[in-house]
């Protein structure tokens, strides 16, 4: 298996982990009332679902970009063709200005 696949993948289940952990606290704390609407009401199980779902997804993601920037060498010069600092230089240029003829408001 490619290494950024399994990288991926380790992120996603971390991340999910991460989404059980946080809905088992949201539904002892109670926070907002959400533990009572997850596990007392007949609609709780799909909520539930729902909420390790998109919160998995929010958390696997997050795992994954911080997995990715910890790999990024920064010490390293930029390669490719867009970066280009020779190009890219602040030129002072002289413009005229001319008066209007209006009055200032006071």
């Amino acid at each position: 298996m490619p290494k950024l696949i399994r990288l991926y993948l380790t992120c996603a289940l971390i991340g999910f982990a991460l989404s059980a952990v946080f809905l088992g606290l949201l539904a002892w704390l109670n926070i907002a009332g959400l533990g009572h609407l997850v596990l007392q009401t007949a609609s709780g199980g799909i909520a539930a679902v729902m909420l390790f779902v998109t919160a998995g997804i929010v958390f696997a993601g997050v795992q994954f970009a911080l997995a990715i920037i910890r790999r990024t060498d920064y010490r390293a010069p930029p390669r490719g063709v867009l970066y280009a600092p020779h190009v890219l230089r602040a030129v002072p240029v002289k413009v005229a200005a001319k008066a209007t003829g209006t009055k200032p408001r006071h």
